[in-house]
């Protein structure tokens, strides 16, 4: 077998290795100390990052079923690096579990479909990824085993996924059917347009519609995120959105390039609905996880945006803002995880007067917010910035207009939460939180992240070469 092979998966074999040495562990059972484990795991999980560093010349393999190049190569990275983030947020919500394990086994295993999905270079190898990611995700939805909520939300998140893949193969089928191939390099020529062409475009769509939390399919979102515990609802919001969004980039724009104006008039009117519906929906919550639930929805918006140019400079723009939203999602999580960790409070009205014995937190919280509500000169209003430009190439003011209005209403509810933390009175505050080191460590990484990725410039230009490679 050419040493080529192992250069161009490594990412995915050396997730599938760490797969294996975890189920090992587990049947081993020879390790009694979790702490030991969860410092092992995420030095391993470090290493697995670092690995994706040593890049290799774009290439493909098994017949052009997956693709590696430069891009692709940097979306995996991101990939790693969030879920290595949440790993340190989890610790210390899974160091007391006694199905640690299992937790990591299902984490890495729908990152593991998430990598063949987004290298996919034919609808077979894009559906396999599509499932391995959402199978274990519906089970690890479900980990609290105890709690009535986390089964609850696993029932919606497994019925609703089948649902969607089942509409969604459905469309693929349809693809097959006019133009005889799955091959994505041999689809753009052939999608011109047809009756059933676009209503295969219609169903893929909706499918990956609903693991983006796009509306009008968007209702199982809030359900899921307050129902699951909260690392598993950092990765749900900052993680898989990720993966979608760079199949949207490699995936959908370059197939359906010619029926771009139907695509676009598809992304116009769900790019509306999801920004308003998304921001209206967040000012009315009470539960923190149901508010960045539909917080989430609108960012998903603002990025569709983004895309909907279908040039460079809209793909560009969107990779940009997916690092800064997870540096600011994954800030805001790790605050949400610790207090849940260490007080069960998930309720909004549980923060009020937090700065009080809580200061350092306060500060990660309140920037994170920033960052997501768009406010200089965290790197938020950067990425908004961009996605918004993008958006606008391509000469529809209308859509613009109401996406920067609508940034108004967000920066309501997000200033909302920053009151309640530093102004709002209460006779019981939150008591002084002990933060562990992996805790601390992940705050660095987020703040260092929010404000070195907004004025470090190149980073843009550095995304927007890799996609002229």
């Amino acid at each position: 077998m050419s040493i080529d092979f192992f250069i161009v998966m490594k990412s995915e074999l050396s997730l599938i290795l760490l797969i294996f040495l975890l189920l090992f562990l587990k049947v081993w059972d020879g390790l009694k100390s979790n702490k030991t484990l969860l410092n092992g795991i995420n030095i391993l999980l470090l290493i697995n990052f670092i690995i994706g560093f040593f890049d290799s010349p774009a290439s493909t393999l098994f017949n052009g079923m997956f693709n590696h190049n430069s891009i692709l190569n940097t979306e995996k990275l991101l990939l790693n690096f969030g879920t290595l983030i949440i790993s340190l947020q989890a610790y210390d919500w899974v160091k007391n579990h006694k199905h640690l394990l299992e937790f990591y086994i299902l984490m890495l295993s729908t990152l593991l479909g998430m990598f063949f999905m987004i290298s996919a270079g034919n609808f077979l190898m894009f559906y396999l990824g599509l499932e391995l990611a959402t199978i274990p995700l519906a089970a690890i939805v479900n980990f609290d085993l105890d709690k009535r909520k986390s089964s609850e939300a696993a029932m919606k998140m497994i019925l609703l996924s089948a649902f969607s893949s089942g509409i969604m193969l459905f469309g693929i089928s349809m693809i097959y059917g006019t133009t005889g191939t799955l091959n994505f390099s041999e689809l753009p020529s052939l999608l011109t347009g047809g009756h059933l062409q676009i209503l295969a475009l219609i169903f893929t769509f909706t499918g990956l519609a609903f693991k983006l939390s796009v509306v009008p399919f968007h209702l199982w979102t809030a359900d899921v995120y307050e129902g699951a515990p909260v690392p598993i609802t950092s990765y749900l919001s900052v993680i898989s959105k990720a993966a979608v969004v760079f199949v949207f980039i490699s995936v959908l724009n370059p197939l359906f390039v010619n029926i771009a104006n139907l695509w676009y008039n598809l992304l116009f009117l769900v790019i509306i609905l999801t920004i308003t519906v998304g921001n209206l929906f967040a000012i009315r919550q009470t539960n923190i996880k149901r508010f960045l639930a539909f917080s989430s929805i609108a960012q998903v918006g603002y990025i569709l945006l983004g895309l909907s140019s279908g040039n460079q400079m809209g793909s560009t723009s969107a990779v940009y803002f997916l690092i800064v939203y997870l540096f600011s999602n994954l800030g805001i999580f790790g605050v949400v995880a610790l207090i849940s960790a260490q007080t069960g409070k998930e309720d909004i009205s549980n923060y009020r007067s937090f700065y009080k014995n809580n200061p350092t937190l306060s500060w990660v919280l309140a920037i994170a917010l920033f960052s997501l509500a768009g406010i200089p000169p965290t790197a938020g209003f950067f990425g908004k910035m961009f996605l918004v430009t993008a958006g606008a190439s391509h000469g529809n003011y209308i859509l613009v207009s109401l996406a920067v209005l609508n940034m108004v209403i967000s920066l309501y509810y997000y200033l909302m939460i920053v009151k309640a933390i530093f102004v709002d009175a209460n006779d019981e505050p939150l008591s002084k939180l002990i933060i562990s080191w992996p805790m601390k460590l992940s705050f660095i990484i987020c703040i260092i992240g929010i404000v070195a990725t907004g004025f470090y410039s190149d980073l843009y230009e550095f995304i927007n070469q890799l996609f002229k490679i």
